[in-house]
């Protein structure tokens, strides 16, 4: 897969369960293990090459250059440090800081990512705090070093719909503040439609359809793209209304045949799509591209999802 990620935006990276989002976050963030694992290719940030770099190197880039907010922050946090202290960790041996100066920092950011009475939660351990307030932990601690690149790894998992929707609001702020580059790992359509300015969507660890938000939302090809969106709750549907799925599972990644790997699920599946893996074509707009044999016509009618707040969002309140 090849991508590019500008200065200031916001990336999302959208598939199912087993897609591949988490393995490409962490490799973009120098995380895949050494061991057993080939990593290939390239992955260039600010002139640094993270792919075959050094644990030295890594750790020069880690904090500054790019950190990532992990799905689950209860197995992400020490249970028996306190919350100050590991936010303050990263700024005494990253940036240098003294324990009086790291402590300050770690109060002001968790002042910036909305935790009420600082003071008190700096000397707090991680269990003594609800899901919503341990997310916002882990986003301070991320922050911390001003990264460059900030990865999301479904920053609401577990969360209620009200929480989700703070914590992806603070995001929103604290991008603008800060000025940095975000790439948002999720499952859930309704949260990068209007807080993303691009879209991958992943299928079977490949890039099926990118292209900015309204584009993919407005005139998707790719027809794994198209059951994505129709999977996705909606709350205009009357009660009682059975959710649409996607048909079979995802497929074995150790056991890819040699054409497309939606094939087998695929309702308009040509007899080619088993045989030839179809490579990104462009659409006819910019930075539009998809891999289908048989794809889908131009989308006419406006697509609406649930986005996670009180709304609900067609083509035209879809960023990009």
């Amino acid at each position: 897969m090849s991508f590019r990620l500008g200065a200031n935006e916001t990336l999302g990276v959208v598939g199912e369960s087993g897609s591949g989002k988490t393995v490409l976050s962490r490799t973009i963030m120098g995380l895949q293990p050494r061991t057993n694992v080939e990593v290939g290719g390239s992955v260039l940030l600010d002139g640094h090459q993270i792919v075959g770099a050094t644990d030295e190197d890594l750790r020069d880039i880690w904090g500054t250059k790019v950190a990532m907010i992990f799905q689950d922050p209860m197995t992400s946090l020490n249970p028996v440090t306190k919350i100050g202290k590991q936010i303050g960790e990263s700024l005494q041996v990253r940036l240098g800081m003294n324990k009086a100066e790291a402590k300050a920092r770690a109060i002001e950011l968790l002042t910036l990512v909305g935790i009420p009475s600082p003071e008190e939660r700096y000397e707090a351990y991680p269990t003594q705090l609800s899901g919503g307030m341990r997310q916002r932990v882990m986003i301070a601690i991320a922050l911390a070093c001003n990264p460059t690149l900030l990865l999301a790894d479904e920053p609401t998992t577990g969360l209620d719909v009200t929480i989700q929707a703070q914590i992806l609001n603070l995001l929103d702020e604290l991008q603008l503040k800060m000025k940095m580059s975000v790439v948002l790992v999720t499952h859930d359509l309704g949260v990068v439609a209007t807080r993303t300015d691009r879209i991958i969507v992943m299928y079977a660890g490949r890039i099926v359809e990118m292209g900015t938000t309204k584009e993919v939302f407005r005139d998707h090809r790719m027809p794994y793209t198209r059951a994505l969106l129709e999977s996705t709750p909606r709350v205009s549907n009357p009660s009682h209304t059975r959710l649409q799925t996607i048909p079979g599972r995802p497929p074995n990644l150790l056991k890819l045949t040699e054409g497309c790997a939606f094939a087998p699920r695929c309702s308009r599946a040509l007899e080619k799509c088993s045989q030839v893996r179809p490579d990104l074509e462009p659409t006819g707009t910019d930075g539009h591209y998809f891999a289908c044999w048989n794809p889908l016509d131009a989308q006419s009618a406006p697509v609406t999802i649930a986005t996670g707040s009180t709304k609900e969002f067609g083509e035209d309140n879809v960023r990009g």
